[in-house]
């Protein structure tokens, strides 16, 4: 027999104070607050990792996987690098910045990482990668020290950052799907949820 399930009064929702859908892309002053104030500390390992995970769109698996000889050769960081991505196996491709590049090789100089090694070793043991746990941490206490609520922040939000810039720049969909990586076009209209921001910014751009 079918029980139809009462909710109690007292009874909180699944989603009471928790922050439910995508986590928040930066913003062009936010990344500049966070970059700044790493380099200020001379935190040579989490800047790399914050311009690399901008630059390259990556999801978090994909980033921490990266080799020093994925995007160097012969001492030398590149303006583009290309791998293989876990979840789709499909091929990527993406940018490095001078400034990103600036600060991978002051961290591979800085850490004597070898070609072969990954390019942000966990420091209990360097045969293992930066794991995605201790990378998410980062990311929250990256975005708290600038006084941003950690709580609508991940590691999504880098892979997102940039893609979000570009679109808000050219309005060309089909550029961020390349640039991320992704199959379908509708998907990633999702991903950067950019059919409502749109809707919202006309909203507030008319007058009724």
């Amino acid at each position: 027999m079918y029980q139809l399930h009462v909710h109690k009064p007292n009874q909180s929702p699944w989603n009471k104070d928790k922050l439910v859908g995508q986590k928040l892309p930066l913003k062009l002053q936010e990344i500049w607050a966070i970059r700044i104030r790493l380099e200020i500390d001379d935190r040579h390992r989490e800047l790399a990792l914050f311009n690399l995970a901008i630059d390259s769109k990556l999801r978090a698996c994909d980033l921490l996987a990266l080799r020093v000889s994925d995007i160097s050769a012969g001492g030398r960081v590149g303006s583009r690098a290309m791998i293989m991505q876990q979840k789709t196996q499909r091929a990527v491709q993406f940018e490095l910045t001078p400034r990103t590049r600036e600060s991978l090789g002051n961290w591979i100089q800085h850490s004597k990482l070898k070609s072969t090694a990954y390019l942000f070793p966990s420091r209990l043991n360097r045969a293992f990668h930066l794991s995605t746990r201790q990378y998410a941490r980062l990311v929250e206490s990256w975005v708290a020290e600038i006084g941003l609520d950690s709580t609508a922040y991940g590691t999504h939000s880098l892979r997102r950052t940039k893609a979000s810039l570009i679109y808000r720049k050219t309005k060309n969909i089909r550029a961020v799907q390349l640039l991320l990586g992704r199959a379908k076009l509708d998907s990633t209209v999702r991903y950067l949820g950019i059919e409502i921001d749109d809707a919202l910014e006309m909203a507030e751009q008319t007058e009724a």
